[in-house]
Parts: C-alpha cells; sequence; structure tokens
C-alpha cells in the first residue's frame, strides 16, 4: 500500500480541493502520513493566484523534490493553480515532477497514483472532471470547523485577477450535493460551516436560480447539529435586500459578511473592471448596518494598482476611517501576465505601494482597537478551539464575528470547556485584534 504524504498551499478553496483529494486516496485504499520522509508519494496543491504565492509554491515543490534522492518519495505529483497556468514551465524547469495536473483533473489523481508508465512526464490536459460529491472529504481542519465549497471558478473579469483563466467560468454546485455535504459533516461534529467560492452571492445564477444563495441557506439551516454560517467572498454587487434580511432574521447565519471592495473611487473601480461604484457600496454597507445591528463587516483593498494617484489613495483612506470597518485586509497590487492589467500603463512604484498599505493598516489597527473595546463587558457565545499553539498555557476561542486563519482571537481565562463546545463569555479586555474574555455558564450548545 502506497504511502501519500500531500502539503496543500493557497486560499480555503484550495483547502477544500486537498481535502476533497484525501478523501478521494483514502477511500480508494491509499495510506496517508504527515511525514514527507515516510511518503511513497507527494502531492503539492499548489497556488498561483499571485507572485509571493507562486515563489511558495515553486520553494515547496523543490523541498518536496529532495525526498525523492533522500527519502523513500517515488513520485512527486504537482497539481492546483500553478499547475494549472504554468505547466509546461514547471515540467521544463523541474525534472523530479512525475505527474502535473491542473485543477480540473483532481479526479484522476488515484488512476494516474497507480499507472505510473502512461502518463508520467504529461501535463494531463483531458475535460475537466470536477468534484461534485464532497461527502468523502478528509477534514484537515479541527473537528468542529469546516469550510464549504459552494461554486468552482469565477465568471468576472476582474482587471487584475488571473482565476477566471485557471478555474474557467462559474459553476455552482446542486443544492443537493452541498446539502448531503453539510448532513454529513454534522453528523461527524462539525458545528461551524465557513462558505467559500470565488463570489458567493452568485450561487445558483448558472444553474437559472433565482435568490439561489438565499434558497440554499434556507435549507441549510434546517441541518441537524450546525450551528453557525458564515459567509466569505461575497461580491458587492450582488449582496442584496434579500440575503441581508434573512442573515438579520436567521439565528444560525453569523451577523458577519466578507465584501471584497478592492477599491472606492469610481475611477479605480472602472479600471479595475469592477461592477459596483462607490454610491451602490455606501448604499449596500448602509443598507447592512441598519437592518444587521452588531454586523462584523471584513473587506480587502488593494493598494498601487496601475493608475492609482495620490488622490485616488487619499479617497481610500478616507472612506476606510468612515466605514471603520472590523476586519480589513490590505494588499499591495501585484502585476500578473495573462490579466487585463498586466497591459495597464502608469505604474506605482513598489515603494509607494507599500507605503499606502501600511498606512491604510495604521488607520484600521486603531478602528479594530476601538471596536474592540466596545465590545468590553459584553457577554457573547465564543466556538472553544482548545490550547494556542504559541502559548500552551492559553485557552482560545472565536466570537461568530471572527473568521478562522484570518480574524482575531479570543484569549479564554479560567476555562474548562472542551474545543468544538460553544460557550457563554463575558469580554474583560481588549488589544489591537484579539480578546479576553471569562467564560460565564458552562455551554450554551451540547
Amino acid at each position: 500500500m502506497k504511502k501519500i504524504g500531500m502539503v496543500s498551499l493557497g486560499c480555503p478553496k484550495n483547502t477544500v480541493d486537498t481535502e476533497r483529494v484525501l478523501g478521494d486516496l483514502v477511500s480508494s485504499g491509499f495510506s496517508l502520513t504527515q511525514n514527507e520522509e515516510d511518503a511513497d508519494v507527494i502531492i503539492v496543491n499548489t497556488c498561483g493566484f499571485i507572485e509571493s504565492a507562486k515563489k511558495e509554491s515553486i520553494d515547496t515543490i523543490l523541498e518536496m523534490a529532495r525526498h525523492k534522492t533522500e527519502g523513500k518519495c517515488k513520485q512527486l505529483v504537482v497539481t492546483g493553480c500553478l499547475a494549472e497556468r504554468y505547466g509546461q514551465e514547471l515540467l521544463d524547469e523541474i525534472p523530479e515532477i512525475d505527474h502535473l495536473l491542473g485543477v480540473g483533473q483532481y479526479p484522476q489523481l488515484k488512476n494516474i497514483i497507480d499507472d505510473t508508465s502512461a502518463l508520467s512526464k504529461n501535463h494531463v490536459a483531458t475535460p475537466a472532471e470536477f468534484y461534485e460529491s464532497y461527502t468523502d472529504r478528509l477534514l484537515s481542519t479541527a473537528f468542529y470547523t469546516a469550510y464549504l465549497k459552494i461554486s468552482e471558478g469565477c465568471s468576472n473579469r476582474c482587471a487584475f485577477c488571473i482565476i477566471p483563466k485557471m478555474r474557467g467560468p462559474m459553476r455552482s454546485r446542486s443544492p443537493e450535493s452541498i446539502l448531503a455535504e453539510a448532513e454529513s459533516l454534522a453528523r461527524k461534529g462539525v458545528k461551524e460551516f465557513n462558505l467559500i467560492s470565488q463570489d458567493t452571492t452568485m450561487y445558483g445564477f448558472d444553474l437559472g436560480m433565482k435568490d439561489g444563495l438565499v434558497r440554499l441557506l434556507k435549507e441549510m439551516v434546517k441541518v441537524d447539529g450546525l450551528e453557525w454560517i458564515r459567509l466569505l467572498y461575497c461580491y458587492p454587487t450582488f449582496l442584496n435586500s434579500e440575503m441581508i434580511e434573512l442573515i438579520a432574521s436567521e439565528p444560525k447565519i453569523c451577523r458577519y459578511i466578507d465584501v471584497p471592495l478592492q477599491h472606492t473611487h469610481d475611477e479605480m473601480l472602472k479600471r479595475m473592471k469592477r461592477q459596483e461604484t462607490e454610491g451602490g457600496v455606501r448604499k449596500m454597507l448602509d443598507e447592512v448596518r441598519q437592518k444587521i445591528p452588531n454586523v462584523a463587516l471584513r473587506t480587502t483593498f488593494i493598494t498601487g494598482f496601475p493608475g492609482e494617484t495620490e488622490t485616488h489613495f487619499q479617497h481610500t483612506v478616507r472612506f476606510l476611517c468612515e466605514m471603520e470597518f472590523d476586519h480589513v485586509g490590505i494588499f499591495t497590487y501585484s502585476d500578473e501576465e495573462g490579466t487585463t492589467a498586466f497591459d495597464y500603463p502608469d505604474r506605482v512604484a513598489q515603494e509607494v505601494k507599500e507605503e499606502r498599505r501600511d498606512i491604510l493598516m495604521g488607520f484600521q489597527k486603531d478602528i479594530a482597537l476601538r471596536k474592540n473595546q466596545e465590545r468590553v463587558g459584553r457577554v457573547e457565545p465564543v466556538l472553544v478551539e482548545g490550547f494556542d499553539p504559541q502559548e500552551n498555557y492559553l485557552m482560545t476561542g472565536r466570537l461568530t464575528s471572527q473568521a478562522p486563519d484570518i480574524d482575531g482571537q479570543v484569549i479564554l481565562e479560567k476555562c474548562e470547556a472542551e474545543p468544538g463546545e460553544i460557550i457563554s463569555v463575558r469580554i474583560n479586555q481588549a488589544a489591537d485584534y484579539d480578546l479576553v474574555a471569562e467564560p460565564i455558564q458552562t455551554t450554551v450548545s451540547p
């Protein structure tokens, strides 16, 4: 029996792909190992979104390639976004790669690992075979939380983004397959689902569904054992009144919305080929805050997009300070070949991009601290996660307003609850991004 080691890089959508591959391999009779030195086959699921991700992927491939000479590894398989984008280049430059597959060939992995003769050194270009059923997923997250991918690909054409060319147009999974996966994971103890896709609010459009995400969520909240549903990657143009009202009225849907904006000035939004305008965004945010009290809003911005002037940037600064988002990610523009923006003139110097990023994050740090201080004294539910890996004596957890891996956490004092429990806590202290709290009762949920 071959032992499989797998390294997953990139975003949560890649994580789900990796988990589905691992489940497929285990159900096909392969065994898994977390120690690459013991692996007969090593799979690297790569990310190719921006330059830093590409570098990390290449460095990881080269590191894993060492195990072909220093360890037991007989096959090195590279898959994912970088493989889709630079297949032949990777094969030419890294001869240690035995098999290379794009994002549409994940279901073929188990056959390729078994048949080493026919496909060695080939970039597999057969028709895409996306997984429809995800019930065999092998979770790499903690047992109580999972990402739930509801669609593949993207039909937007943002000027800075290569995703549509790597993963194709948006294809929604059927509601039946999503609900089956949710029920399967809930039976295994998952309490928190984080919904992900390239454009979550567009779910169902390609299936001819009106308000597809609303309809899906109304069925998901009926799943026994499921307690929190959090919405990530919500394109602002399609965050409509029906969706906002459902979040406001349904207790199982976290009052948390991740709505990437990327910029705020209409001239820059047009250059980015975004569908929204500043006026539309403001109207949407006003409606969200009016209808969903205490909602947590997360967004992202890009600094240094080609043509961004100081006037454009200061516009974003004012917008950020006025809107006071709970969580913000700031990225410097990455020049990616194959995107519309790759050929744009009026480049912004790297040091200017970084300076603008740091300025925005400085303002956001003050906003986040102030908003955290407003929580002191409140009683809120917390999902207990266990001991902090950096500080083994500290228990930690997350509020409904804190998504895993990207937002802050709650440090729990005098806590004897088990990981996976949802308990009520009183918030006693606030830091820039984290909170300190103590339990006021044993559990909120079984």
